[in-house]
């Protein structure tokens, strides 16, 4: 089976969100070293990732242990307890979808590739370069679909683990606080376990290398998301008109000046209470 091996597809990598840290970082010649150590062991041919092309049931979002989320291009499980995160593009579609633990949060996406397995090599070094261009600490560990790269930024830590498919490349990143990025981590061992039961749904449209493949929410969610969207545009357009009004609105009249304390009458001494006690 083609879905658990490994691939390398990504755009570009968002830095933006890496912080500036000192903590010393790995040279590109020490990870390319790590790279030849890791291997490219594939996981057992039993889990995934899928290609929607392996999967038997007439209902692919029928997972192994529940219901998959179809996010369009990927089929994912819903960890226990988890919620969903929806990041939009500047354009209001939908640019990526998180899952979040209480332990950090998982983010699955498919990205276009060519047939040829093997670019997830490529990426790791180019991954480790743009954050320890950061400033952050990388290592590039083995796991069960061969290399996974690990960082420790200012802001978080993380991890990326890559699978190669036919003619599609999915990434999983895991974020979270200090710690819970480790191999043994319990956010790791969750975003393994959703890697395993995950599904990819490439299509047949072409796409460029490491272009991202769509993300398409279920009817519900965009719903909520629409009517969430819309009660903010109102909520924002309430607030302009009364900045409006506020603004067209003639000045309050200057308050009346205070009148002036009478001084005390000629041939009176003291306070009041002086004069009624005498």
């Amino acid at each position: 089976m083609f879905g658990r091996k490994k691939k390398t597809d990504v755009d570009e990598e968002p830095t933006s969100f890496f912080g500036d840290e000192n903590d010393e970082s790995v040279e590109i010649d020490e990870v390319e070293d790590d790279l030849d150590v890791a291997g490219d062991e594939f996981g057992d041919e039993s889990e995934g990732p899928f290609d929607i092309s392996e999967i038997d049931s007439d209902d692919p979002t029928a997972g192994r242990d529940g219901q998959r989320l179809d996010l369009g291009s990927v089929l994912v499980p819903m960890p226990t307890g988890g919620q969903l995160q929806v990041e939009m593009a500047p354009n209001g579609s939908p640019q990526a979808v998180h899952l979040v633990t209480e332990h950090g949060r998982i983010t699955v996406a498919a990205y276009a590739a060519p047939k040829s397995p093997g670019q997830w090599r490529e990426v790791v070094a180019e991954l480790a370069q743009s954050l320890r261009d950061d400033n952050s600490a990388v290592s590039v560990e083995n796991g069960p679909w061969g290399r996974e790269l690990a960082a420790v930024t200012a802001n978080m830590d993380l991890r990326f683990i890559g699978v190669d498919g036919p003619r599609w490349m999915v990434r999983c990143v895991v974020a979270g606080p200090s710690g819970s990025t480790a191999a043994n981590a319990p956010l790791v061992a969750i975003a393994r376990d959703i890697l395993r039961d995950t599904v990819v749904n490439r299509g047949s449209e072409p796409h460029p290398v490491r272009t991202p493949l769509p993300v398409v929410l279920p009817q519900v969610l965009a719903e909520q998301l629409a009517a969430a969207h819309e009660q903010q545009q109102l909520a924002a357009a309430q607030q302009q008109q009364v900045d409006a009004q506020q603004q067209s609105a003639p000045p309050a009249p200057p308050a009346p000046p205070a009148r002036p304390t009478p001084p005390p009458r000629s041939g009176e001494s003291g306070s009041a209470m002086q004069q009624l006690g005498q």
